[in-house]
């Protein structure tokens, strides 16, 4: 199956800028894939205002892969779902694929998404945490002669490894490449990207997306151009792609469309701004459980999830993937604190119909 939309119109749409939240993935308490939640929360992102969707990736849960058929399954459901409901809504997604482990299953897996309609792929190196320079660059070129690649700076913390300033010029340099999450965590990493894309000369060719979800305003507000080079290009992030925009989505929607605008204005940042960013990060801390290293992230975003009713269960396909010890305590904290971030009440205004089957 065709993409949907087309390449050059699905680029387009990336290039300019998009908030992507990260499909969770929606479970029963016995650990069934639950077809009415999931297909609630991708219409709940069509909704909100969400421009793609990635699937497939680490929100996801990389496990779908070890079940036969269960990975084609999910994006083969998540497609036909987003397809299904866009065209209801006259808008138009952009569909991201997860593509990750070592050439020959992301050769299978990239294939597998192009031939789903699937309009790009997010690339996971972590399969690779020895290998040189060289080495994942031949890597990703292999990858993005069979879809269109996104590259994907994942934090050490959940399985990612450190990828250089040269790796990410000569990635930049690459044909059939959109763009890059960039979600080391981590502000030198994130300026090494941000160098790599700048010396490249492909700044306008290549869209950066925030992945840093300790970082979403500061990285949706910042510039940056090599000194010495006042007439190249600036880089900055035009969008995000992102698990903690994978809950209350349609105020991410809003916040993405506040700092585009102050980005496109030039307009002095206010403190008003940079204390909702404080705010923001804080939101995601509990959600992700950074006070354990991230081992609570998937059940946290899970339980966000639940509350709302778009989820039956907060189960993860690890049994021993869970709510950490305090974790509930502090998301329960942050919603009462920050309840402007929250969007219950557009998510129980149309509920019921984003489960009804048809």
């Amino acid at each position: 199956m065709a993409s949907a939309f087309g390449d050059h119109t699905a680029r387009s749409r990336f290039r300019e800028g998009l908030v992507i939240p990260a499909m969770p993935l929606a479970l029963s308490a016995e650990r069934v894939f639950d077809p009415v939640s999931q297909r609630a929360i991708l219409r709940y992102y069509v909704d909100a205002g969400a421009g793609g969707i990635a699937v497939g990736v680490h929100s996801t849960q990389f496990a779908i892969r070890e079940a036969p058929g269960f990975f084609e399954n999910v994006l083969t459901f998540a497609r036909d779902t987003v397809a299904d409901w866009a065209q209801r809504k006259e808008t138009r997604i952009v569909l991201i694929a997860g593509v990750c482990g070592k050439t020959r299953q992301a050769i299978s897996e990239a294939q597998l998404a192009r031939s789903l309609g699937y309009d790009a792929g997010l690339l996971s190196l972590s399969a690779y945490p020895q290998a040189s320079v060289d080495e994942l660059v031949e890597h990703v070129r292999t990858i993005t002669r069979e879809i269109p690649v996104i590259g994907f700076y994942l934090q050490t913390a959940v399985g990612g490894r450190r990828l250089p300033y040269e790796f990410w010029r000569r990635f930049a340099e690459l044909d059939n490449t959109w763009g890059i999450k960039v979600a080391p965590f981590d502000r030198y990493a994130t300026l090494d990207v941000m160098r790599g894309v700048a010396d490249s000369g492909r700044a306008n060719e290549l869209a950066l997306y925030t992945g840093n979800d300790d970082a979403i305003v500061t990285d949706l507000l910042t510039k940056y151009r090599p000194v010495g080079r006042e007439q190249a290009d600036q880089v900055g992030f035009v969008g995000g792609l992102l698990g903690h925009w994978g809950v209350w989505t349609k105020r991410a929607v809003e916040l993405f469309d506040t700092c585009r605008d102050i980005a496109a204005g030039g307009s002095p940042v206010s403190h008003e701004i940079l204390a909702l960013g404080a705010h923001v990060t804080e939101m995601n801390a509990a959600v992700f459980d950074a006070a354990n290293g991230f081992a609570g992230c998937l059940p946290g975003i899970h339980t966000v999830l639940e509350r709302q009713g778009l989820m039956r269960s907060a189960c993860c396909l690890d049994p021993n993937e869970r709510l950490s010890p305090g974790q509930k305590d502090e998301i329960d904290r942050v919603i009462r604190a920050y309840p402007y971030l929250t969007d219950d009440d557009f998510v129980r205004e149309h509920l019921t119909t984003w489960r009804e089957e048809r």
